[in-house]
């Protein structure tokens, strides 16, 4: 059996409603951070979940439909540059967790959040764990659900402005993305915030 679900088992049973949040995107200088949350069918094991990061982009895409079907609840968030600006990453990629948590259509009995923190709008009961995408189901399949829309929102966002090359980047911070930033401005999808974005000129709406 897959060991994530297997951790997951272990610890909760079959039965108990747990839901898994992750992100992705809190690195790039461009594009919104996504967040996800799921809560698993553990009687139905979904092979080769993983942390998002560990599986290959056409493997995360298979993933991405079996985790959707197959879910008791899922929900994805995302939360634009302009949020992120506003309230800094960080509490943008805690609060966009906690938004997929509470618009689930089943109320989970226990959350399980990737990373260190928890947002402070989650009243449910919920942990940190650090690393847990690697460790719970619950939170590795919402991070496959995460990293796909993300990258899917960059890859459409790629053929609107394709001097920055986000197909390729994913407006991660690469030395083909620097040098885009340099030459043309920035758009209205970068991070006004970010260290290389700071006092560019916004070259593109």
């Amino acid at each position: 059996m897959n060991q994530l679900y297997l951790n997951e088992i272990e610890r909760f049973g079959l039965e108990k409603l747990i839901a898994g949040a992750d992100e992705a995107g809190r690195g790039p200088l461009a594009g919104p951070v996504v967040t996800a949350a799921v809560i698993l069918d553990r009687t139905f094991i979904i092979e080769g979940v993983n942390d998002s990061k560990k599986l290959s982009e056409s493997k995360r895409e298979s993933l991405f439909a079996n985790i959707i079907e197959s879910a008791i609840s899922y929900s994805i968030e995302i939360v634009g540059p302009a949020e992120i600006d506003r309230i800094n990453i960080l509490q943008a990629s805690l609060e966009g967790m906690s938004k997929s948590i509470n618009n689930l259509n089943v109320t989970p009995e226990y959350c399980l959040i990737d990373g260190n923190k928890l947002p402070k709008s989650l009243l449910l009961p919920s942990e940190a764990v650090i690393k847990g995408d690697g460790i719970y189901a619950c939170i590795a399949t919402a991070s496959i659900l995460a990293k796909v829309t993300r990258d899917r929102i960059m890859i459409e966002l790629d053929g609107k402005y394709p001097q920055y090359g986000f197909k390729r980047n994913k407006g991660y911070p690469t030395k083909e993305h620097l040098q885009a930033i340099k030459k043309y401005g920035i758009t209205k999808h970068h991070r006004l915030t970010f260290g290389p974005c700071v006092q560019q000129t916004l070259s593109f709406f």
